[in-house]
């Protein structure tokens, strides 16, 4: 990993777009690394804009607004429409290739498509689409330890909603490069 990495995750709220960024933030904490997170969503519960910028870093950050992101993980076309342009050249796009079946319309950048939405679908539950589209960030990334990302999501899961933790640790583990 560089020494800090910025990024954009967003999709509709209800996605679970928020958890994703809370996820990669507090596993970096774990890490001993500085971190950033900044939420936005409309005022919608379900339905409305989710998005949100994470700044890993190994030194102290300055800012927690991303003008130009390393990655972008787009859950629907209008999250990839509206932070593709943010992606410095070079960067990498994560698309949920169900849901996001037209290209990106730039050249210079990696794209990974993942379908997530299908994926989960074929699972049983279609809520762990972002967990899903995680791990393929994580294992593509190398931005945090996979084996961080496990404890927060046992950690997240745990006591309140036990019944979930295996869930999302198998949608962690379920995509393959």
């Amino acid at each position: 990993m560089a020494d800090t990495s910025k990024m954009f995750f967003a999709g509709t709220g209800g996605m679970g777009i928020l958890l994703m960024g809370q996820i990669i933030g507090t596993a970096a904490i774990s890490e001993d690394k500085a971190v950033t997170f900044f939420p936005s969503y409309g005022p919608e519960m379900r339905g409305g804009t989710a998005n949100c910028t994470v700044i890993v870093s190994d030194n102290e950050i300055s800012s927690p607004l991303v003008h130009e992101s390393d990655y972008v993980v787009a859950m629907t076309i209008p999250s990839m429409l509206k932070f593709e342009p943010t992606l410095k050249p070079g960067g990498t796009l994560f698309i949920n290739s169900s849901l996001v079946r037209e290209p990106p319309a730039r050249s210079d950048i990696n794209v990974v498509k993942v379908a997530a939405s299908e994926i989960a679908q074929e699972m049983g539950e279609i809520r762990v689409a972002n967990i899903i589209m995680l791990g393929a960030f994580v294992r593509t990334t190398n931005t945090v330890k996979g084996e961080n990302v496990e404890k927060v999501i046992r950690d997240y899961f745990g006591e309140r909603k036990a019944s979930l933790v295996d869930m999302n640790l198998n949608a962690f583990h379920h995509w393959k490069p």
